[in-house]
């Protein structure tokens, strides 16, 4: 059998070729920044994006998403009820400056009033009571955070807390930010739309200090959300020393952005949402995407060696899009599958078989890998004998 490296082109664009981003730059006051498109994963704008910080309150993103994953495994429930331990009590020190929901030892809350607890009002002390739900400490906690933070792509981050308070041990990038992000979006579809929401009202307050303090804090620290359309997550983070930060998603004429500011030194959460709504707007207005394949699409059939089929269809693994330069747009790129010609049995469904990649201008703008749509089976001994055989005198 001789194995060739096949190159299949899928789509060529033949107009004149500009260059790619040329778009005017972007400015941002904030020590760091970073802005991509969510379903090619392009980088629109970066600003020391790979600088370790203090994330604030945006490291809550973290122990929701691990908080998730039990909700989607089935272990916990929205309508679950959880105990609120002396470390989630509103009279302890810990939560005298800190945003919270205001919760008493001893109450049981919904794991949903915790969620939007943790969205809307920004509640350290929920955080805690989550952490001590899954894992027994919020300590213990941070052990799940980190090995979910590698599992989906973030090998800098480091936690010490699951509220984001100042740790030395809280430590995250802005792209590793937009990479917890990202996996939100994708992986919680019937979740993420809880980060939109403006207003939580919790009911079930259990002292008159905390009541007072329910009256006044209901809107989500999130201002995009109030002053640009499009705006649906996700959080906010606020120390004096590290200044204002925000991790942010906006759809705009079906497209998604994902942004992340981090150490803006503005006067409030106001002055964050309007430089968060110029860097998402910046990408709108410059850049433009096309969504090539979704995952499950058919791409190329693939030939199989020694397989019950002679070729195997393909997919790819994840939504695979292309962004360029808005005064650009497609011109000059061209869309390839590469894969071994032919693929030896036995094929597993989701089996990688080869890349599918986007080029302009000589240079790989976007690669994703290629995938089997199902399985093929290896055939037994005497007809690959025979496979052989026909091979030799026939050539095929």
């Amino acid at each position: 059998m001789q194995i060739m490296k096949k190159v299949f082109i899928i789509f060529l664009s033949c107009l004149l070729m500009l260059p790619a981003f040329a778009a005017t730059e972007f400015k941002t006051t904030a020590k760091s920044a970073f802005l991509i498109d969510f379903d090619s994963g392009t980088e629109i704008f970066a600003k020391d994006a790979d600088m370790l910080m203090p994330p604030s309150s945006m490291l809550k993103l973290m122990t929701l998403a691990v908080l998730f994953d039990e909700i989607k495994a089935g272990r916990i429930g929205l309508d679950d009820r959880i105990n609120v331990s002396e470390n989630a009590d509103y009279q302890n020190p810990l939560w005298y400056p800190a945003s919270k929901i205001c919760l008493v030892t001893g109450q049981k809350i919904t794991v949903r009033d915790a969620i939007l607890g943790l969205i809307v009002l920004s509640g350290g002390d929920a955080s805690v009571v989550v952490a001590e739900k899954i894992a027994g400490s919020e300590i213990k906690f941070t052990e799940n955070m980190t090995r979910k933070a590698r599992e989906i792509g973030m090998p800098m981050s480091t936690f010490g807390n699951a509220s984001g308070l100042p740790n030395e041990n809280n430590m995250m990038t802005s792209r590793e930010l937009a990479t917890l992000a990202s996996h939100i979006i994708a992986d919680y579809p019937d979740l993420y739309p809880m980060f939109a929401t403006k207003r939580f009202e919790f009911n079930e307050y259990k002292t008159d200090w905390c009541r007072d303090w329910g009256r006044t804090h209901t809107v989500n620290y999130n201002k995009l959300l109030f002053i640009m359309p499009g705006a649906d997550g996700l959080k906010t983070g606020h120390t004096d020393k590290g200044g204002y930060g925000m991790v942010a998603s906006a759809k705009s004429g079906g497209r998604r952005l994902i942004g992340v500011i981090n150490g803006f030194k503005g006067k409030g959460h106001d002055a964050l949402a309007a430089e968060m709504k110029k860097l998402l707007t910046h990408g709108f207005t410059t850049t433009t995407s096309r969504i090539f394949y979704h995952s499950g699409d058919d791409v190329v059939a693939v030939p199989v060696w020694y397989g019950r089929r002679n070729t195997v269809m393909t997919t790819v693994d994840k939504t695979f899009a292309v962004t360029a330069d808005k005064k650009t747009g497609l011109s000059g790129v061209r869309v390839l599958a590469r894969y071994n010609d032919p693929v030896a049995a036995p094929i597993n469904a989701g089996d990688v078989v080869g890349e599918i990649v986007a080029e302009q201008d000589g240079k790989v703008i976007a690669r994703g890998n290629l995938v089997a749509r199902e399985h093929v089976g290896k055939i037994q001994f005497l007809a690959r004998a025979w496979k052989n055989i026909m091979v030799m005198i026939f050539g095929k």
